[in-house]
């Protein structure tokens, strides 16, 4: 049986237009929530007066379950198709879902914007469809929900579809390869069959379009880059460190640095799902022990890569990042906690270069005096302490990061260049 390709998807769109609903509603239909289970959470439902809800229901008693530290990784949540694997980026609530949608091991690859018939566009509409577009998620699909609500009209769903469809393309989107369908997430209606509500509609269903989305290239010919999560000790093995592989590929035998710690060994073992691997590639989730590297040599936010071409540890680089709410303004000498694959270090905000209108990409402004929410700028940043970081042009996947600050992802940003420590 040849393994289905995988796919990171991602629920994008503003507060109440359906999302939960719609993955809860997917997950049921197939197969992936009990029956019992649906049953219960309608119970539950009906007793708050809140019969409507029940598949918004499943993703927040996952999301309970995971906070009572019931479940774990419910944020990762898997579903198949004909065709492709799936992984539902975190329940799209959840609070630190732009974090989750930037940094390790849930890049999205694809993502589906909800937007309610009835409301049109709204502001997390605009600011989620910007934030994808910055994060370089090219393929998007587009579902008009709720339509139960406007009584299936044409007419209301050719408004909605033409308004996204003008932010989408006003943003650098190219519309003609996006597919809009109208669904109610809640009545079922295009979602695994199509509706008699719809005739005027002629396209595909919502799942038979996932299975449009192209999985990502495996960038085997890049160099390694791995991302470490986290180090265990393993008696009769010593320390094995564990994280994925985001480029390249890792063999035994092979001879690897971790940076910034800057220790070097040679690969013994490599394991997934506890079999013993004779190579690991992008995507994989791996546990695998260096010959003369312990714990004590090695951290979460390591990244390795080969002896001869180590990963890169910063000076300073350059990014373009999009403010995404700050309570007053961002301005140089700024450091916040910048996210980075699996690391988490202060990096100081030492030059303001320029804004960006969002839809040319032209410079709206040279060295701004500060930014504030909705800006997108291209700054220069400088880390606190030894940072891995590369160019997303090289390396996509170590190349994005969010900016935490005060409970909150206060930026999203990509980097342009790095400047290397000099060793």
């Amino acid at each position: 049986m040849a393994e289905k390709p995988h796919i990171n998807l991602v629920f994008i769109g503003h507060v109440d237009h359906g999302k939960s609903t719609l993955v809860g509603r997917l997950l049921y239909e197939l197969g992936e929530v009990s029956e019992q289970t649906m049953k219960k959470y309608k119970e539950e439902a009906d007793k708050l007066g809140k019969g409507t809800f029940e598949f918004a229901w499943v993703m927040d008693a996952l999301k309970e379950e995971r906070e009572r530290g019931l479940t774990i990784d419910i944020a990762h949540k898997k579903f198949e198709t004909q065709k492709t694997y799936f992984t539902i980026i975190d329940a799209p609530g959840h609070r630190d879902f732009v974090k989750n949608m930037i940094t390790g091991a849930s890049q999205a690859d694809a993502a589906v914007l909800v937007v309610s018939a009835k409301e049109g566009v709204m502001p997390q509409t605009k600011e989620h469809s910007f934030l994808a577009k910055t994060l370089g998620i090219q393929q998007l699909l587009v579902a008009i929900n709720k339509m139960d609500t406007v009584n299936y009209e044409e007419a209301k769903y050719n408004e909605v579809k033409n308004d996204v469809s003008k932010l989408l393309s006003g943003i650098g989107y190219k519309t003609d390869e996006i597919t809009f369908i109208p669904i109610s997430a809640y009545m079922g209606d295009n979602l695994k069959d199509k509706s008699d509500k719809t005739p005027w509609y002629k396209g595909k269903t919502f799942l038979a379009s996932l299975d449009d989305f192209k999985p990502p290239e495996k960038p085997i010919d890049k160099p390694l880059r791995l991302p470490i999560q986290d180090a265990y000790t393993i008696t009769g093995v010593g320390t094995v460190p564990v994280g994925r592989v985001e480029t390249g590929v890792i063999k035994p035998g092979m001879k690897v640095v971790f940076m910034p710690s800057n220790v070097s060994g040679e690969v013994k073992t490599i394991e997934m799902h506890h079999e013993p691997l004779s190579q690991a590639l992008p995507g994989d989730n791996i546990g695998f022990n260096v010959r003369g590297v312990g714990k004590k040599d090695v951290k979460r936010g390591d990244v390795v890569g080969p002896v001869d071409n180590p990963p890169t540890v910063a000076e300073d680089f350059t990014a373009q990042i999009v403010v995404l709410q700050h309570p007053s303004a961002i301005t140089v000498g700024y450091t916040p906690v910048f996210h980075v694959h699996t690391a988490q270090v202060a990096c100081t905000f030492t030059e303001l270069i320029k804004k960006v209108d969002p839809k040319t990409g032209e410079t709206a402004e040279e060295k701004p005096q500060f930014l504030k929410t909705g800006d997108v700028a291209v700054v220069k940043i400088k880390p606190t302490k030894l940072l891995c970081i590369e160019s997303a042009k090289e390396f996509p996947q170590l190349g994005r990061f969010a900016v935490r600050d005060m409970g909150q992802t206060v930026a999203a940003g990509m980097v342009i260049s790095v400047t290397p420590k000099k060793t």
